[in-house]
């Protein structure tokens, strides 16, 4: 069967796995590499689709978990597919809900983070005792909703069936995330479960029409480490997948190496998106390792929290400095929020707990990273990514 995405690779690193190239979809074209954003709820928090689309990114990603639960993946489908929904023309994305499986089930209660030094487990945590939303079982999961404790049970089926509804151009084949805490014997035990889910995943997709219209990835997993790594892009990469996805735990300063250890497994000619991945450090690690799209919540989370990103690292515009300055969050950016609000202004909704304040820190975060990446391509593209780089890493890492 012929594949709804084609993937056209443009140019190669002679440095490295970089890549730069075209991901064609039934929604348009995903010039990579790539930084999808996501938007969990067929939403972008804070932001209207028309917004949105001035900040033009390449592609949406939102989750099947939450759209399963509201409004429902049925409402979905009767309104024509994510796109109509959410009234976006673009490409779209959605993940598996297999990162449910991790935060509601192992990680739930717990401070945890897919990072070994970030996060673990303190004493406040231990003595929280809670019990998770989520059990694992061969066949599929048992959930309780977050939202009014109904039991559900997904499947690797199930979750095809409802990103089928859901009719995003690229779906995810459901997988077991694993905690960077859990010892070895249970990353393998997750692993294989993984592998089995996904042979499940790619039969019953295959056996629907939407394999005409829908791309699957498969997801590769095996944490932190690399043997584990290697098996799971040797097995993954055998199935008949669209593309790929990589998901799963790191070691914060390794992350890079785990990456292209994969990404010298999996096809070349197929598309590879790195899961849950925004921080503009690890954006460079993840093009370099020879990822071509990327996705994470962190632009629009810390948005709302006063978080902005800049040329010159992260500032809280919360911070009391910031009342009376009158020069923009970033110079030279060319985003709504910087062309026409102050520092002080964003300053002032915060601290009066106006709800204009996340949207005008979350359009900002989002163009600085879309573009980020944008900026990586092109320089790719023409010859000046060494430099870019260094120039970028050097200015990000000021003190504020």
């Amino acid at each position: 069967m012929k594949s709804p995405i084609n993937f056209e690779i443009l140019k190669e690193s002679t440095d490295s796995l970089a890549r730069v190239g075209v991901i064609h979809t039934p929604h348009g074209d995903i010039q990579t590499p790539s930084f999808a954003v996501v938007g969990t709820k067929a939403t972008v928090k804070a932001l209207t689709s028309k917004q949105l689309n001035d900040i033009n990114p390449e592609v949406l990603l939102a989750n099947t978990y939450h759209l399963y639960l509201k409004p429902g993946s049925d409402i979905l489908k009767k309104a024509g597919g994510l796109n109509k929904f959410a009234n976006w023309s673009k490409p779209t994305m959605t993940d598996s809900g297999g990162f449910q499986v991790f935060s509601l089930g192992k990680a739930f209660g717990k401070n945890i983070s897919k990072f070994t030094d970030e996060g673990g487990e303190n004493e406040e945590n231990k003595r929280m005792e809670k019990t998770p939303y989520a059990t694992i079982g061969e066949d599929g999961v048992a959930f309780r909703s977050h939202i009014d404790g109904s039991d559900h049970f997904l499947t690797p089926e199930k979750s095809i069936e409802i990103q089928h509804n859901i009719g995003a151009d690229i779906i995810i084949a459901f997988d077991e995330p694993t905690s960077p805490n859990d010892p070895v014997e249970y990353q393998k035990e997750a692993l294989e479960r993984t592998h089995r889910w996904a042979k499940r995943c790619v039969e019953y997709h295959k056996s629907k029409p939407n394999a005409e219209t829908q791309a699957l990835y498969g997801v590769v997993q095996g944490g932190k480490f690399p043997d584990l790594r290697k098996e799971s892009a040797e097995y993954i990469s055998s199935l008949d997948f669209d593309g790929f996805a990589i998901g799963g735990s790191y070691n914060k300063n390794d992350i890079g190496a785990v990456v292209n250890i994969v990404n010298n497994i999996l096809p070349r000619d197929k598309p590879r998106h790195l899961l849950g991945i925004g921080e503009p450090l690890d954006l460079f690690d993840g093009v370099e390792a020879g990822c071509d799209t990327f996705d994470c919540v962190m632009p629009t989370r810390n948005a709302r929290n006063g978080g902005v990103l800049t040329k010159n690292g992260k500032i809280n515009i919360t911070n009391t400095k910031f009342r009376e300055d009158f020069g923009t969050l970033e110079e030279d950016c060319g985003c709504e929020t910087c062309t026409t609000y102050t520092r002080a202004y964003i300053a002032h909704l915060f601290h009066s707990d106006e709800l204009l304040s996340n949207t005008l820190t979350s359009i900002h975060n989002v163009y600085f990273l879309v573009n980020l990446v944008r900026n990586i391509r092109n320089t790719i593209l023409d010859g000046s990514y060494v430099e870019f780089k260094n120039s970028f890493l050097e200015q990000y890492a000021k003190e504020n």
